[in-house]
């Protein structure tokens, strides 16, 4: 038997032994920080965890990611808030495939494959607002429920029923002011996404969507996201003066985690009552939605992004960001500089997985080594492997 197929059978058996847990409440999250800043500790994972270098430079299983784990599953396509109106879309590649979400007349979301029923070609690009969808080539269009309207010289098509050319549909949802969309099916965003903080708020506002590509494969996009052992020396000048170095909380709650980063200035809170203590401006938590999107909570903005997998070893990053602090110039600004020293860090977490990739590429390693600090990083392998098991049964 192939050791990547040894591997990932053995790795599918642990999973269904993985317990599910609730997340923690502010003061028990903060009673474990402050525990592990006294003693030096952080949270541990059961075990060490050894995943195949293959699986971030093999043509055949980034191809099988693709179809059998995100193309099957519900994924973060956008905020609800960047869809604030009717006519409200947004075209972007998911999964490989060109997608178009709308909100339509009666403030529903839906999801097409952004293909012209006609010869292919995308209607839509990028984001904007429209009373209707016209394709670019020969301005077949589309009302905003994707049914098909209009056709210029419609003479030239005799028989041609509209009702069977409509935009092709996908499954798209709304939770908790996110939108989710399904390539492979209809499945819905699970139950352990009622954790999630609530975006369906008027107080959330969108700021900014912004785009970046990473020379990378999705999985080492996605682990810079899931520990903090490297704070100290990739983020020297950055994160570190404010943040602890390997000091998190690290909680499963089904396919899908969350790392609590604190700050310095939790400290403070030792000085409270525990039944007041509340985390707000005192860490960063990062919820890993299964398989590819990054919830990361800031004091002043709170930013979504999603990986897109393009290729074995490049990434695109689409994050969005929401905030409630935009109705004074002076909040505004505040957001702006935090949005700039984020970025900074981000940077730097760029360049990483960068020379990672070129490093796995070059043989040096037939396995990467997760230590027992990287817990989130073994959870998401550990249900990688489970959607491979599955998909094979």
């Amino acid at each position: 038997m192939h050791a990547s197929q040894f591997t990932r059978s053995a790795h599918a058996q642990m999973v269904r032994t993985l317990p599910v847990a609730e997340l923690l409440d502010d003061q028990a999250v903060i009673a474990k920080i402050l525990d592990h800043i006294d003693r030096g500790s952080t949270d541990l994972s059961a075990e060490v965890w050894q995943e195949p270098v293959e699986h971030y430079t093999s043509q055949v299983h980034f191809e099988n990611e693709v179809s059998q784990v995100f193309r099957r599953s519900p994924t973060v396509f956008c905020p609800s808030a960047a869809l604030p109106e009717i006519g409200s879309f947004i075209a972007r590649d998911v999964a490989l495939m060109p997608v178009l979400v709308v909100r339509g007349e009666d403030g529903v979301v839906r999801a097409f494959k952004n293909s012209c029923r006609h010869r292919g070609v995308q209607v839509l690009e990028g984001a904007g607002c429209k009373k209707a969808m016209t394709c670019r080539y020969h301005a077949w269009t589309y009302d905003l429920q994707g049914r098909l309207r209009a056709i210029p010289d419609d003479e030239g098509f005799p028989g041609l029923d509209k009702a069977q050319h409509g935009l092709a549909p996908l499954k798209a949802f709304e939770k908790r002011g996110l939108v989710y969309v399904t390539q492979d099916g209809t499945s819905a965003p699970d139950d352990e996404l009622d954790s999630l903080p609530d975006f369906s708020l008027a107080s959330w506002r969108y700021v900014q969507t912004t785009e970046q590509d990473f020379e990378a494969n999705w999985k080492i996009v996605a682990e810079g996201f899931l520990e903090g052992y490297h704070i100290r020396s990739t983020h020297r000048d950055t994160f570190f003066p404010r943040q602890y170095d390997n000091i998190n909380v690290i909680e499963a709650f089904g396919r899908h985690s969350r790392v609590t980063f604190p700050y310095r200035n939790i400290e403070r809170l030792r000085e409270v009552p525990t039944d007041q203590r509340r985390l707000g401006g005192t860490v960063t938590q990062v919820y890993h939605l299964f398989p590819n999107v990054m919830i990361a909570t800031f004091p002043t903005h709170v930013t979504i992004s999603v990986l897109e997998p393009l290729a074995k070893d490049r990434t695109r990053l689409v994050t969005h960001t929401l905030s409630t602090m935009l109705d004074k110039e002076e909040d505004r600004d505040t957001v702006a500089r935090r949005l700039a020293f984020v970025n900074a860090g981000s940077i730097e977490d760029r360049e990483v997985a960068c020379s990672a990739q070129k490093g796995l590429s070059s043989g040096a390693n037939q396995v990467l080594t997760f230590g027992l600090f990287e817990g989130a990083i073994r959870h998401m392998h550990l249900n990688l492997a489970q959607s491979f098991a599955l998909a094979q049964t």
